[in-house]
């Protein structure tokens, strides 16, 4: 297993983008509702301008999640009655090029104690499950970078991206199964097939510049060189134009609502837009030198 060797990165490339979401909801008695559509605030991602309102107006509370990146907020429905929601924000977001000859994998007994559980099985992401596949399929692609881009890459050569396909309940091993799913299945399905193969994996939820058509977009984060480097396995979007909302080991830990009472959502509308010139869109290939990461 080869030792984690750190390089250091250009400096981080900032891009300024407009996020924001709009949704509806149907409430039949008395609920709460707990929402994580708020860009997170991290070293790279500043949030300069942002606004938050429920209409007809009901106080909320913003709560930071135990052991996770996300903010989120919690607000109680008295009675029966439609809501709409609004946030809008200006976001400074910046991310770190990386050579990827420096991106190796890191001993597990190297690993941080914050990144440990990163490398277990969650409610999505069987890996233990998987660990056979993982290592036939990918166990001898060395290095650890292109490890982790074969699996992206098998992924989406051999997933069909199939709306409607899954449900709340799809999980990494049912899409390796059946070879349809969303961006929430292909990001389970890598991070369990990283687990597998002793790499720590997370799920990343935010806002995605030219996602069409535009929503929230899911994509993986996988421990490599003592970096958290970022891979969409649907490749509908660039590495570099997202905007961070949560992290988590899974969907199960960063869902953009949580709803508790008789609730429905009726409409959903999110946007990702460019406030600022000079765009250059990213995406890994097998003649990539760089890698993308937003920690």
């Amino acid at each position: 297993m080869l030792l984690s060797i750190r390089w250091t990165p250009v400096k981080p490339r900032k891009m300024k983008f407009n996020v924001s979401s709009r949704l509806e909801y149907r409430i039949q008695e008395d609920s709460t509702i707990i929402l994580n559509v708020h860009a997170l605030r991290t070293p790279s991602q500043t949030i300069l301008e942002e606004a938050f309102n429920i209409e007809p107006y009901i106080k909320s509370e913003e709560i930071n999640s135990a052991g996770y990146e996300s903010r989120l907020v919690r607000f109680k429905v008295n009675g029966a009655t439609n809501i709409k929601i609004g946030y809008q924000a200006l976001v400074d977001n910046s991310f770190k090029c990386l050579n990827i000859s420096s991106l190796n994998e890191v001993p597990v007994d190297e690993l941080p104690a914050d990144i440990l559980t990163f490398l277990n099985p969650s409610r999505y992401c069987q890996s233990d499950k998987l660990y056979r596949f993982a290592n036939n399929k990918f166990g001898s692609i060395e290095p650890a970078f292109n490890k982790v881009l074969a699996i992206s890459d098998w992924i989406h050569d051999n997933v069909e991206y199939l709306s409607g396909s899954t449900n709340s309940q799809t999980s990494a091993y049912d899409t390796v199964t059946e070879l349809a799913g969303v961006c929430r299945d292909f990001a389970h399905l890598g991070i369990a097939l990283c687990r597998a193969l002793s790499i720590p994996a997370r799920y990343f939820t935010g806002y995605s510049y030219l996602l069409k058509p535009a929503d929230f977009h899911a994509c993986f984060e996988a421990y490599l060189g003592g970096e958290w480097v970022i891979f969409d396995a649907t490749k509908l979007a660039p590495l570099n134009g997202l905007v961070k909302i949560a992290t988590g080991r899974d969907a199960a830990d960063t869902a953009i609502a949580n709803l508790f009472g008789n609730v429905n959502c009726s409409w959903i509308e999110v946007a990702c837009d460019l406030a600022e010139e000079g765009f250059s869109p990213i995406f890994y290939n097998p003649d990539s030198t760089v890698a993308v990461s937003y920690s």
